[in-house]
């Protein structure tokens, strides 16, 4: 297939990226590298589309059509890669919302099959496990913005040649997410602290949970969605959560040392206390079924080379 991927140097994005033209598909790379790293494309053999802003659409017009469109790009927390403040609703709102409002419509006329990143951060405070089928509980402007696009995208379904897919995606991490700075997973910015030989900064008491998704399983998720029959927002998870403290177990583990968490009072209001998917839907539609847990995981993230390292 021909295959358009926005936000395609950021964490996600660049590793569908290479995953796909790794499967043989013609693969045209879109990004304003405004947020994403050139280097994690640096093996990407496919067309890079250098978009003049976030939410330029023209220029993937003119690149058209495609077969299927895997929208990853958009603003993806409240707090910069510098420490800078990103909650401007106003800015959050526009560039995630209405770009995804004028690539649907783009989509309409093209026919083309879309398949797009929303965000489990959309259950807030929720019950666990969570399920797509839930009241939603957005706790920021980045999460109301994920739950705006969904309700467009179920709007434009009947319009869409094909079943429109969205992935609630759960707290990813793994190879490629160095560029984000303080927006990278918990993952990476322990490890990158233990590997410095300072103890791991955590809240207190450590016991808050997090549903932690290997990298692959998140590509695995949208590959499974090009094939899907049916239409809707899935959670693209682990299925399972880990404490904060047995993450900080398991790196010491992988990385050999024997760092003691350094505890703090968490300082946000937004934060969620436990995540954790269900997937049942997820598995039952779209036949996705995730391969890592935490401790996969983490082996497979310093297996790689990139756990920790600041590239």
């Amino acid at each position: 297939m021909r295959v358009l991927v926005t936000g395609a140097a950021g964490f996600l994005g660049s590793n569908l990226a290479n995953k796909l033209d790794a499967d043989g598909h013609s693969v045209v790379a879109a990004d304003a590298l405004l947020a994403g790293d050139f280097t994690n494309l640096i093996q990407f053999p496919g067309d890079f589309l250098t978009l003049a802003s976030p939410d330029d659409i023209d220029s993937m017009i003119a690149l058209g059509p495609f077969d299927t469109i895997f929208h990853q790009a958009s603003i993806t927390g409240v707090v910069g890669p510098n420490g800078e403040d990103q909650s401007d609703p106003h800015r959050m709102m526009r560039i995630n919302v209405e770009t995804f409002r004028r690539l649907l419509d783009w989509a309409v006329t093209t026919k083309a099959r879309i398949i797009w990143a929303s965000s489990c951060s959309i259950y807030g405070r929720g019950p666990v496990p969570m399920k797509e089928s839930q009241p939603p509980d957005p706790l920021n402007i980045y999460a109301f913005s994920k739950l705006t696009m969904e309700r467009m995208a179920a709007r434009y379904a009947p319009k869409l040649a094909h079943p429109i897919v969205g992935l609630r995606y759960s707290n990813v991490y793994g190879p490629g997410e160095n560029h984000k700075g303080r927006l990278a997973s918990m993952i990476h910015q322990l490890a990158k602290q233990m590997r410095a030989g300072k103890r791991p900064r955590i809240f207190t008491p450590g016991e808050q949970k997090r549903d932690f998704v290997y990298i692959d399983d998140a590509v695995q998720a949208n590959l499974k969605a090009m094939t899907s029959q049916t239409g809707g927002t899935f959670n693209a998870g682990a299925g399972q959560s880990w404490s904060f403290n047995q993450v900080v177990a398991e790196l010491n583990r992988v990385l050999k040392t024997n760092l003691a968490p350094d505890y703090f009072d968490n300082p946000y209001s937004f934060t969620q206390d436990w995540t954790q998917t269900d997937q049942t839907l997820a598995r039952s539609v779209l036949g996705y079924a995730p391969q890592y847990d935490l401790a996969k995981g983490i082996d497979a993230y310093h297996a790689s080379g990139q756990l920790g390292i600041l590239l």
